[in-house]
């Protein structure tokens, strides 16, 4: 069980135990049966290109991966539209305002809590400049990408190469 599983039970205070249900080990209740399902995080990445097909990247100021170049990215707020909260995280990150081309996929990898949703954006307005998450930001050409910084990097780029026509 991952550290963030629950030790009582919030249906009726039972310390919890570990038990195989649906074919996982999971934090269950031998009073009551409630039995703790893990969900997912969702968070959103933006890919940007500018006039000249570079996209925009962000030098992350923050654990995980503090130093790393990274696209515009962040967690999804309970009750936020999804959407939104990938023009929030531009807007945060880097100063810019956004408008969504559409959705490039959704990632996610076993094992990994994360599923990522990843638009297209084109700028609409805003100033560039680093939010507080961000030490510098950087637009790439797609053939000289820095080394990705997490496990749906490769799948996110292989796909929007996809959708440009780009080997």
């Amino acid at each position: 069980m991952e550290n963030a599983d629950p030790c009582f039970c919030p249906a009726c205070g039972a310390p919890l135990q570990p038990r195989d249900v649906q074919g996982a080990r999971r934090p269950a209740c031998p009073r009551c049966d409630f039995v703790h399902y893990a969900d997912p995080k969702l968070a959103v990445a933006v890919l940007i290109e500018d006039d000249e097909g570079r996209l925009l990247y962000t030098q992350r100021d923050h654990q995980p991966q503090m130093g790393a170049w990274a696209f515009p990215a962040g967690f999804v707020d309970r009750g936020e539209v999804v959407p939104e909260a990938a023009i929030r995280e531009v807007r945060e990150e880097t100063g810019l305002e956004v408008a969504l081309d559409g959705l490039l996929g959704v990632f996610s990898h076993r094992g990994d809590p994360v599923v990522l949703v990843v638009y297209r954006a084109r700028p609409v307005g805003g100033v560039l400049r680093p939010g507080p998450e961000a030490r510098a930001l950087r637009y790439f050409p797609w053939d000289a990408l820095p080394p990705p910084a997490f496990p749906s990097d490769p799948d996110v780029l292989a796909a929007w190469r996809a959708a440009r026509g780009l080997n």
